[in-house]
């Protein structure tokens, strides 16, 4: 990640974490659609929320599944600047995870 920038090195980093547990796989498209609006959202303006970038990435996930309505992955769930590492986690309702195609 040497030269990258911030931005596109959190981008790059959340997709590959996202894409490896979305359903259905993801085409090289669709990581590549992901790819750009996770480093818009890290890119724009931070406000004063201390999670507000794991908000923002997770809101661009929120918005890209919405758009398709055929994909469902893992959220972040914490991010190691210092490392920068990633957790995510699938969401769920009632223990389950939730599903690309109709919901629960």
């Amino acid at each position: 990640m040497g030269d990258a920038s911030p931005a596109a090195a959190w981008a790059d980093i959340v997709t590959d974490a996202y894409c490896a547990d979305a359903k259905p796989p993801l085409t090289q498209e669709l990581a590549g659609r992901v790819r750009d609006a996770l480093a818009k959202a890290v890119a724009s303006p931070a406000g004063d929320a201390p999670n507000s970038l794991m908000d923002r990435l997770n809101d661009a996930l929120d918005a890209f599944e919405t758009e398709l309505r055929s994909v469902v992955g893992p959220r972040v769930t914490s991010l190691d600047e210092a490392t920068r590492a990633v957790a995510m986690k699938h969401r769920s309702e009632a223990g389950q995870p939730l599903r690309a195609f109709g919901g629960q």
